[in-house]
């Protein structure tokens, strides 16, 4: 915490002097919501819901984030590394299939700690590693052994598009990187009887307005580099949420057509294994009250 160096983005600040680094956070956990989740992949949610803790602040800061109130810290309260290994347990206790951590990036340290503290105390469902694919290989290995499950983003892989919305220009290198580390710790899938899954790396990829080419250039990469050892999951939710506030291009929904050319080129590619949202993916209803819910004592 004195040099923070989580993220690729590596600003060096000292959090433990109660400075905050560019994701905004500072020393202690801050986290905004636990509960159950029925809104992921059917594989992660199941029939009981994902255990997911949603934690303040994101070093990306893309400009159509669509969980803004809680990337900007604006949501969330702090909590110890002890409470965070007993809001896992509690998750477990309400029936969760998995603990999912939304946005963990930043509390690295304090999640593997909490983490080693709670599978002692007999966790024993999966645990999902739920990122934006900005990630340090470095940090990540911080985690080795304690994850089951990456579900990751990939958003784009132009250089030019990464600056102009999350400014990351490096984005897709890092994120190339970290996949390969998540491959390496989480392996192929594998599912329950159920169909539930129990290890592998689920890749996502949300399809902005307008940039249909470069999707297919994400989806390209993936498959070629991977197959079918990793699962796709193709996103069409993407919403214009104030709107006065996006670059021109960001104002509307993706149309149908847009989707359809993306899913039509990933099956030409071959691929098998993946996801695919239906019906009126695109509302505002995914996104949960960040209520502290299930965050204090």
């Amino acid at each position: 915490m004195n040099r923070c160096q989580l993220c690729p983005r590596a600003c060096g600040t000292d959090r433990s002097a109660g400075q905050k680094g560019i994701c905004g956070a500072g020393a202690k956990i801050k986290v905004a919501r636990a509960a159950l989740h029925f809104w992921e992949e059917p594989c992660i949610s199941g029939t009981r819901g994902s255990g997911t803790v949603f934690f303040s602040y994101c070093p990306l800061h893309c400009v159509y984030c669509q969980n803004a109130q809680l990337s900007g810290g604006r949501a969330g309260a702090e909590i110890t590394v002890r409470r965070l290994a007993e809001i896992f347990l509690e998750l477990k206790k309400q029936g969760a299939h998995n603990i999912n951590l939304v946005t963990p990036t930043h509390y690295t340290p304090h999640i593997a700690r909490a983490l080693r503290c709670a599978k002692e105390a007999g966790l024993g469902i999966p645990v999902v590693h739920n990122g934006s694919g900005y990630e340090s290989v470095r940090t990540l290995r911080m985690l080795d052994g304690l994850i089951d499950i990456y579900l990751t983003d990939f958003k784009y892989m132009d250089k030019g598009i990464a600056e102009r919305y999350s400014h990351a220009p490096d984005y897709a290198a890092h994120t190339k990187d970290a996949i390969a580390e998540m491959v390496r710790q989480a392996g192929v899938a594998v599912f329950d009887a159920d169909g539930m899954m129990r290890r592998g790396v689920i890749v996502r990829h949300l399809l902005l307005p307008g940039h249909l080419e470069d999707s297919k250039n994400v989806v390209r990469y993936l498959y070629e580099t991977y197959g079918d050892d990793i699962y796709l999951s193709l996103m069409s939710q993407y919403t214009p949420l104030q709107k006065e506030r996006l670059p021109e291009g960001l104002r509307r929904m993706v149309t149908d057509e847009e989707y359809a050319g993306l899913i039509d080129f990933a099956l030409a590619l071959g691929v098998e294994n993946g996801f695919l949202q239906e019906g009126a993916a695109a509302s505002e209803s995914f996104i949960p009250p960040f209520d502290l819910t299930g965050v204090l004592e």
